[in-house]
């Protein structure tokens, strides 16, 4: 992943933002030193706004669609009142085996579920509704999980979906790979859909904020 903003802005940010929690440090430093594609992970920054938009809405249902090695989903978690709850759908276990020594670490780590298997063959089985659902999975099944969260979304929810802006490669035409079409679809799909308000935050990769629209 090619990084979009200069490194001494987003440390800058970092450093200004909400704190790491100490078993997030620690798993993303594991995650840096024996996992491959270290990147998937969210980060600081992108955590810290993962948990305030989880306060901002109040929420106690979390849906995360795409756990790699539960990063993201400590972050909710640890935003989440006592009662709270994440569901998190991963593929793969080795992933998942770093992710579960973590979740049984972290005091709020009870508080997390985790769905193994395809995600879409997951998330046709869940029952909602959840307050905040978050899409960082596969990138040519966006357009799919997108749907599938506004039908589990609260009234008053979000959907948060990752690497919208894939390194800048949204920008070419022709696209130079599926997961850019796919990506670039979803864009235009979410900015027409008229049940919808969207922004497209440029945090590391690019957010894209989604909620209902207020009729």
């Amino acid at each position: 992943m090619n990084q979009l903003v200069p490194s001494d802005i987003e440390a800058y940010a970092e450093t200004h933002s909400m704190p790491e929690s100490s078993v997030c440090r620690a798993l993303r430093e594991e995650t840096h030193r024996t996992m491959e594609h270290p990147q998937m992970l969210v980060g600081p920054l992108e955590g810290a706004f993962l948990k305030m938009m989880a306060q901002l809405v109040g929420a106690k249902r979390v849906l995360e669609i795409g756990m790699f090695t539960g990063y993201s989903a400590l972050c909710f978690a640890e935003a989440l009142p006592e009662d709270g709850t994440v569901i998190t759908c991963e593929v793969n276990e080795k992933s998942a085996a770093v992710a579960r020594r973590y979740f049984a670490q972290a005091s709020f780590g009870n508080k997390i579920s985790i769905r193994m298997g395809p995600a879409l063959d997951t998330i046709r089985t869940l029952i909602g509704p959840f307050d905040l659902i978050f899409i960082d999975a596969d990138k040519t099944n966006y357009l799919n999980y997108y749907r599938r969260a506004l039908d589990l979304l609260a009234p008053n929810g979000v959907i948060l979906i990752d690497n919208v802006l894939w390194s800048g490669e949204v920008l070419k035409q022709p696209p130079p790979d599926e997961s850019t079409a796919a990506i670039q679809e979803l864009n235009r799909i979410v900015s027409a859909d008229p049940r919808v308000t969207a922004v497209l935050v440029t945090i590391r990769d690019g957010i894209l904020v989604v909620r209902r629209s207020v009729l």
